[in-house]
C-alpha cells in the first residue's frame, strides 16, 4: 500500500520531461519556413552584401587620397676638410593629398563593373529562392507520394494475409491445395519487404525536407497536405513571357555580359596616361620632432603643389593581349547568355508537356483503380465460393496495388509538374495555386 505514495513522491519531486510536441508544416508552411532559414538563401543575402561593399569601395576611387609618412634614418656627413666623418640622426615627416585627374576611364568602369555585380548578387538572391522553394515543394511531393506508398502497401499486406488465412483455412479442410498455401506465402512475404522499402523512402523523404527547412535532426515533425491539380491554363507564349521577365538567372546573364564589357574597357584604360594632382608639406630635423636642427633653426619645412603623369608606352604588348583577354571573354559569356534563353525555352516546353501528360495520366490511373479494385472483390468473391483460383485473386491484387501506386505517382508528377513550371517561368508559388 505505500508502494503508490512513493510513486507519487518520485513524480512530485522528479517530474517527467514534457513530451515534445509535433510540429506540423504545411506545402505553403514548409516553403516559408525554408526560405526564412535556409543556408542558400542566407549565403546569396551575404553575396549580396559583399557585392554592395566592393561597389563602396570602388566609389571611393573618386575622391581624394590623404597620406601621411614619417621616417627616422642615421646618416654619415663629412664635417670637416681633412674628412672626418659623424653619425648624425634625422627624421622626417611628410604630409600629402592626391586626386586623381584621369586614368583612362579606369575608375568609372571599376565603378560601373561593381554596380552590376551588386545588381547581379541581388539576382542571385532570388534565384536560390526559387530553387530553393521548387526544391522543397519537389521534396513535399515525394514526401506525400512515399507515404500513399506506405499506405498502399500496407493495405495490400493486410489483403494478402487475408488471403494467406483462408487458404490456410480451405486447405485445412481440404478444400484448396498446398500449393495456393505456398503462393499466399511468398507475396505476403514480397508484400513485407515491399512495406519497408516503402517505409525507408518515407523516412528519408522526411530527412530531406527537415535538412532544407533547418530542423534538429531529433525535431518531431509532420508535414501534412495533398497533392495539387491545379488546371493550367497558361499557353506556351504567355509561359515565356513571364520567364522573360521574370527569371533571375536571365538577368545574371546579361549582368555577366555587361561586366565582362567592362573588364575591356578597364583592360583597355592600360593604353591612356593617368595624371595626378597633389598637394605635399613636409618637414625634417635631427630630433624625433622633424623640427629643424642646429645648422637650419628656420626654414626646415616646405609645401609643395604639382600636377603629374605617368604614361606607360611599351610592354612587350601585354595590354594589347589583356584587352584582347577580355574581348574573347565577354564573346564567351554573350554565347552563354544566348544558349541559356535556348534553354529556358526548352525547359517551359518540356514541363509543359511534362504537366499535360501527368494530367492524362490521373485520368487513366483513376478509373484503373476503380476497375483494379472491383476485379480484386470479384475474384476475391469467387475464390471464397470455391469458384476461382487463388492464382486469380494474387493476380487481382497485384494488379490494384500497381494501380494504386500509378495513381499515387500520377499525381505527385502533376504537383511536382506544376512546382517546375513555376520555376521556369521565374516565379514562386507556396502553395502552387492560382497561376
Amino acid at each position: 500500500m505505500k508502494l503508490p505514495r512513493l510513486v507519487f513522491l518520485a513524480l512530485f519531486l522528479f517530474p517527467l520531461p514534457a513530451l515534445a510536441e509535433t510540429e506540423v508544416f504545411s506545402l505553403g508552411g514548409a516553403v516559408e519556413a525554408a526560405l526564412e532559414r535556409n543556408f542558400q538563401v542566407a549565403s546569396a543575402r551575404a553575396g549580396r552584401q559583399a557585392a554592395a561593399a566592393g561597389t563602396n569601395a570602388s566609389r571611393s576611387a573618386f575622391g581624394p587620397v590623404f597620406r601621411t609618412s614619417y621616417g627616422l634614418e642615421r646618416r654619415q656627413r663629412d664635417l670637416s676638410p681633412l674628412g672626418a666623418a659623424q653619425d648624425r640622426d634625422m627624421a622626417s615627416w611628410t604630409v600629402s593629398l592626391t586626386q586623381n585627374v584621369f586614368a583612362g576611364f579606369a575608375d568609372l568602369s571599376a565603378l560601373q563593373r561593381a554596380a552590376l555585380a551588386e545588381e547581379s548578387a541581388e539576382a542571385g538572391i532570388a534565384k536560390a529562392r526559387i530553387d530553393l522553394a521548387n526544391l522543397v515543394q519537389e521534396h513535399f511531393f515525394s514526401y506525400l507520394r512515399a507515404k500513399q506508398e506506405v499506405i498502399s502497401a500496407r493495405d495490400s499486406l493486410e489483403r494478402l494475409r487475408s488471403q494467406l488465412a483462408s487458404s490456410r483455412a480451405f486447405h485445412a479442410v481440404g478444400v484448396s491445395p498446398r500449393l495456393d498455401v505456398l503462393q499466399a506465402e511468398v507475396d505476403v512475404s514480397t508484400a513485407e519487404s515491399a512495406l519497408l522499402v516503402a517505409e525507408n523512402s518515407l523516412e528519408t523523404e522526411k530527412a530531406r525536407l527537415n535538412t532544407l527547412l533547418v530542423l534538429p535532426g531529433g525535431a518531431e515533425v509532420d508535414y501534412v497536405g495533398d497533392f495539387v491539380f491545379t488546371p493550367f491554363t497558361l499557353t506556351l507564349e504567355e509561359c515565356l513571357e513571364r520567364a522573360w521577365r521574370h527569371r533571375p538567372d536571365l538577368l545574371m546573364a546579361e549582368k555577366a555580359v555587361a561586366i565582362a564589357g567592362m573588364d575591356e574597357r578597364l583592360a583597355r584604360s592600360a593604353f591612356f596616361p593617368r595624371i595626378d594632382a597633389q598637394a605635399a608639406w613636409s618637414t625634417y630635423g635631427d630630433e624625433w620632432s622633424a623640427s629643424g636642427s642646429l645648422t637650419r633653426p628656420v626654414r626646415f619645412s616646405e609645401w609643395s603643389v604639382g600636377v603629374f603623369a605617368e604614361w606607360t608606352f611599351f610592354e612587350w604588348g601585354r595590354t594589347w593581349f589583356l584587352t584582347q583577354q577580355a574581348r574573347h571573354t565577354r564573346a564567351k559569356v554573350r554565347a552563354e547568355a544566348d544558349n541559356l534563353r535556348q534553354e529556358i525555352l526548352f525547359a517551359v516546353r518540356e514541363r509543359i508537356l511534362a504537366l499535360r501528360e501527368a494530367a492524362q495520366r490521373i485520368r487513366v490511373a483513376g478509373k484503373a483503380v476503380e476497375q483494379a479494385t472491383e476485379a480484386y472483390r470479384m475474384a476475391d468473391a469467387r475464390y471464397r465460393s470455391h469458384v476461382g483460383t487463388m492464382t486469380d485473386v494474387l493476380d487481382a491484387q497485384s494488379k490494384l496495388s500497381s494501380a494504386e501506386a500509378s495513381l499515387a505517382g500520377a499525381k505527385a508528377d502533376y504537383s511536382i509538374a506544376l512546382s517546375r513550371i513555376c520555376s521556369a517561368m521565374g516565379q514562386i508559388n507556396a502553395t502552387l495555386s492560382a497561376l
